[in-house]
């Protein structure tokens, strides 16, 4: 069984998040979606609400395709967390040349501590390609409409996180 593990913070989950696990998952046999705890980072939702989020988009889309999606919280390193979970295929999202040579670091760094797990990279669609979730948050902040960037589910949960 081929299993990929796709990992982030997801705070929040955006379409560009969405459209990534949907192509992800079509090249393994099973998806685990990684959520890093990364308290460094300060997220908006709690590592609960996070996973709560992706555990409802996954369920419809497993639903939809009958492609087997899990969620999986992790504090650990990435490389050990695809350990745990058998992945033998780390899936990365690209937005831009920024992340590229982020992700080129982390590979590297990867290979060097299990030179038998893959690093594949997605580019998500051209029409998601600027979403980022700390965009999201800042607009959303702000007052501004985020709508078009996440799905009506995670839309709500930023409005009434936000007490709009």
């Amino acid at each position: 069984m081929r299993i990929g593990l796709y990992p982030g913070t997801f705070d929040p989950m955006t379409l560009g998040h969405l459209d990534i696990i949907k192509r992800a998952a079509s090249l393994v046999d099973r998806l685990v979606i990684g959520v890093a705890i990364n308290r460094d980072k300060g997220p908006l939702f709690s590592l609960e609400e996070r996973v709560a989020m992706l555990e409802a988009e996954s369920a419809r889309l497993s639903v939809e395709t009958g492609m087997e999606i899990r969620v999986h919280p992790f504090e650990n390193l990435l490389i050990e967390c695809a350990r745990d979970v058998g992945a033998g295929l780390i899936l990365r999202g690209l937005r831009a040349v920024a992340d590229f040579e982020y992700e080129y670091q982390m590979v590297g760094m990867n290979r060097v501590l299990d030179n038998s797990i893959e690093t594949v990279f997605l580019m998500a669609e051209a029409r998601h390609q600027a979403i980022a979730s700390k965009l999201v948050k800042e607009i959303a902040r702000l007052g501004g409409d985020v709508a078009s960037f996440v799905t009506p589910a995670v839309h709500a949960a930023l409005r009434a996180k936000l007490g709009r």
